[in-house]
């Protein structure tokens, strides 16, 4: 079966956890760089990265890669590319995206309108016709330019990883789903240990760790891109790593994850979304003020995305909410807690300094994660 190199882009950031995240799917990591990690596999390793992996934000099947200094070279060392190999003459294609850094081609329109008219070019020459209908199976293309380099894909996932089908409703500044996951996966937590979230909003953390801990596939409810390819990925691989995803679920799995906000309304849509991914037996959510945050047992964790204060309007209660996110963590002295926040005054607030805090984008946003250790639980079987 053909190889071919996989790229997963995500978070700035995070590619250590995507990084081990694929190791753990067993494939063979060829390349980290900021904002993508690559690897080596198979059609199988299409459709399992697809289906199994949480922190990327696509899986790209890489054409090509060369440099371009300019539009002329872009278009010739696109054309040179093999693109019969994965397009069929009823093809749909189009490139869905450009992205360039430190090049000198740094126009995404001309970019796109270049690559597409380099890929007509040599299907005209292949095919031996002039005209595409577009009427097949759709091939989503990306680009990107990176000190000249360029690297040209077909992303497999189409919609963004992040979509996992569950999330029908969502609150005011949703967390992204994959971005979440990282985040869980930057902590000690596992599925025996506490975990609550008291700014849950539409439920992404709690419901994450739930998926997690329960073994539940990310891509199961969701369809993708490369499914219609039948010729490069064989809807075989697609239907078996579903049966694998699905045999591996644990559905008798005992979790305390517990997600709080402040929005009754909110609190709704979290437990609907959780009801949605299959987890809603795993999670008590609740509407309860972050200023009632406390628990009857020693040992916890808190992963949370509080409000940041991004609007001018809101930017005055941060000094009170921060001081009231501080006194809660007071109360859970024995735990360890987790903030993603851009707020500048965090710890100022908080009342203590962070362990350590991680730069991230949430979208546009720069955050930080801040780490606040708690003692670790004694070995024998733990509180909480």
């Amino acid at each position: 079966m053909e190889r071919f190199d996989i790229i997963a882009p995500c978070h700035f950031g995070l590619e250590a956890v995507v990084r081990r995240e694929i190791q753990d799917l067993g494939y063979e990591i060829k390349k980290v760089e900021d904002g993508r990690v690559t690897f080596e596999g198979d059609a199988e390793a299409v459709a399992r990265a697809n289906i199994f992996l949480r922190t990327p934000e696509r899986i790209l099947i890489r054409i090509g890669q060369f440099r371009a200094e300019s539009f002329e070279e872009l278009f010739d060392r696109t054309r040179d590319l093999p693109w019969e190999k994965y397009l069929d003459a009823d093809a749909k294609f189009w490139v869905t995206k450009a992205t360039f850094a430190k090049s000198r081609l740094a126009s995404a329109p001309d970019i796109q309108s270049i690559v597409k008219k380099a890929i007509v070019e040599r299907m005209k020459q292949k095919y031996r016709i002039d005209w595409f209908p577009e009427t097949g199976a759709s091939y989503p293309i990306r680009v990107f330019l990176y000190k000249d380099e360029a690297t040209v894909a077909l992303d497999s996932s189409g919609e963004s990883l992040h979509r996992r089908g569950y999330r029908k409703w969502k609150s005011k500044a949703p967390l992204q789903e994959n971005l979440a996951a990282a985040l869980i996966r930057l902590t000690p937590w596992n599925k025996d240990r506490i975990l609550v979230d008291p700014f849950c909003g539409s439920g992404t953390f709690p419901i994450e760790a739930a998926m997690m801990g329960a073994n539940i596939a990310p891509g199961m409810r969701r369809s993708f891109s490369g499914m219609q390819w039948d010729a490069l990925i064989p809807g075989k691989e697609w239907e078996r790593a579903k049966e694998e995803a699905h045999d591996l679920i644990s559905p008798h799995v005992e979790m305390d994850i517990q997600g709080y906000d402040i929005d009754g309304a909110i609190v709704k849509v979290a437990r609907a979304n959780a009801r949605e991914a299959g987890v809603e037996p795993y999670i008590h959510f609740q509407q309860r003020p972050v200023s009632q945050l406390n628990h009857p047992k020693k040992y916890g964790f808190v992963i949370t995305n509080p409000p940041y204060g991004q609007r001018m309007e809101e930017l005055a209660a941060m000094p009170e909410l921060y001081t009231e996110i501080g006194q809660a963590f007071a109360r859970l002295d024995s735990w360890s807690e987790y903030v993603l926040t851009s707020y500048k005054d965090a710890e100022k607030y908080i009342g203590k300094k962070a362990d350590k805090n991680r730069k991230l984008y949430n979208g546009m946003i720069r955050t930080y994660f801040y780490r606040f250790s708690g003692p670790k639980p004694p070995r024998r079987r733990e509180e909480g």
